[in-house]
């Protein structure tokens, strides 16, 4: 038999917290922009959003953090 594991987050690790989607101004604070920059942002495609009952947007803390380590690392490089 092969006991092969999936890979998962440790259960300590994951909160509700980081399950809830963000609104655009917690998004905006977590990420230390304007919520203007979050908009245009969400506008040009270039952050990872899901669009809840047709205007309303929405962000995962997860996609959110992948997003903020790359622009920072983006930022650092120029």
């Amino acid at each position: 038999m092969n006991n092969a594991t999936i890979d998962a987050p440790e259960p300590s690790t994951v909160t509700p917290e980081d399950e809830f989607p963000m609104t655009v101004r917690e998004a905006a604070k977590f990420l230390g922009v304007s919520q203007q920059t979050v908009y245009l942002w969400v506008e040009r495609k270039q952050i990872p959003h899901l669009r809840v009952m047709g205007r309303n947007i929405r962000f995962l803390k997860s996609e959110l953090a992948s997003f903020r380590a790359s622009f920072k690392q983006e930022m650092e490089n120029e």
